[in-house]
């Protein structure tokens, strides 16, 4: 193939994307130069708007549109009594997809110690002022079943020890090393029905 630096810096950037590598990042471009108008042209504009007006929320760490604010922490339609938190934007995704959970999310951004993450970049601070702030009754712990997930989960319910708050965490049907994106609607089900309760001998 002729190189063309456009194309071989769009290549090496498909290619960055999760579960594809230099072959289907070729196929992709292939097909996005032969669908220049259908596909190309709208593409770049709907990410150039992408771009400017979507961003993570600093308080519950959701995608919210900078145009409309959150829906997710600002929702006037509905009062939850219930977070559940997750470590990224697609377990919010798989678990809103079940229609399993009624209620707020909270996002952390990643888990502590995964990627180099400490407790400072994750959003457990703004979590604590949630649920003092929203009179939140019940913080439901949805992050993996892997060593870092774990952790994670431990300093969140540590974290907020000194609140009235109901601390509990996915039981049954969460598979040791599990991640929540790729957990089907019935695991899920099981896993949310069953959560323990993490406080249950606190005063």
């Amino acid at each position: 193939m002729q190189n063309i630096h456009e194309i071989e810096d769009l290549i090496k950037l498909i290619s960055k994307l999760p579960g594809l590598g230099p072959k289907s990042a070729k196929r992709i471009v292939l097909k996005l130069i032969n669908n220049r108008d259908e596909i190309v042209k709208p593409m770049a504009n709907t990410l150039a708007q992408v771009y400017k007006n979507v961003s993570r929320c600093n308080s519950c760490g959701s995608l919210k549109s900078n145009l409309n604010g959150c829906v997710n922490c600002e929702n006037i339609k509905e009062k939850y009594n219930k977070i559940c938190v997750v470590e990224d934007i697609a377990d919010q995704w798989s678990i809103e997809n079940s229609n399993i959970f009624k209620g707020y999310f909270h996002i952390l951004g990643g888990t502590i110690s995964s990627a180099g993450h400490r407790k400072e970049d994750l959003l457990i601070n703004s979590l604590v002022e949630r649920v003092r702030r929203d009179e939140i009754e019940e913080v439901i712990l949805a992050t993996s079943a892997t060593v870092e997930g774990q952790t994670t989960a431990y300093y969140i319910q540590d974290s907020l020890k000194n609140s009235k708050v109901k601390v509990t965490k996915l039981a049954q049907g969460l598979p040791v090393g599990g991640e929540i994106e790729s957990l089907d609607d019935g695991t899920l089900f099981s896993a949310f029905k069953n959560r323990s309760n993490l406080n249950s001998n606190s005063d």
